[in-house]
């Protein structure tokens, strides 16, 4: 047990058996009345976003996790599984809780980070960049410079970036997903 006096950011609590990641936290002392801790904190499964008020010295549960890399294998349509890379046991994760902004980003045989808890992966959370195919995008044209402008290319996952006017199919980037910003050609 903890209390709120403990808090600090990126910290994980356990509120009526939800894991939250705190993401912003505030003593406020008002001219009248007891000290309260505003905070800002997000679901680790859903990732909506929840705004509490505690009292100060409230008692909390503070939960560990742990991180595991794990390798995205294949799909059944509505789950993705995954191997645990210490166990090497399947992992079945629901497209809910990867979230659609990391599922375009998706690729058999790709390492990423399994977040456990009680010895279970709960959550997955993919690199931040990723080397990805060209599979459809206009032609360069010659004289075409890499300061020049952009064009719109599918990668070989599904998702749509924009990217310098001189990369062709077939041309190998890496991609920031987060903002889904192409970042270089890859060697």
């Amino acid at each position: 047990m903890a209390t709120t006096a403990d808090f600090r950011n990126g910290m994980t609590l356990s509120i009526d058996g939800t894991l939250f990641t705190l993401l912003w936290f505030q003593h406020h002392k008002p001219g009248k009345g007891n000290t309260v801790v505003r905070s800002r904190m997000k679901n680790v499964l859903t990732g909506a976003v929840l705004e509490k008020t505690w009292r100060a010295g409230e008692k909390i549960d503070e939960v560990r996790l742990e991180h595991r890399p794990v390798t995205y294998t294949y799909t059944d349509g509505h789950l993705y599984h995954f191997m645990d890379a210490q166990s090497y046991e399947d992992v079945p994760i629901n497209a809910e809780v990867i979230g659609e902004d990391q599922l375009k980003y998706l690729k058999e045989g790709m390492e990423c980070e399994g977040l456990v808890h009680n010895e279970k992966v709960i959550s997955v959370e993919l690199p931040y960049f990723v080397t990805l195919e060209i599979v459809e995008t206009d032609p360069g044209v010659r004289g075409d410079t890499a300061t020049g402008g952009t064009k719109p290319a599918r990668l070989e996952t599904g998702a749509m970036v924009q990217v310098p006017l001189f990369l062709n199919e077939g041309d190998v980037i890496r991609v920031d997903r987060r903002e889904d910003k192409y970042i270089e050609r890859a060697k």
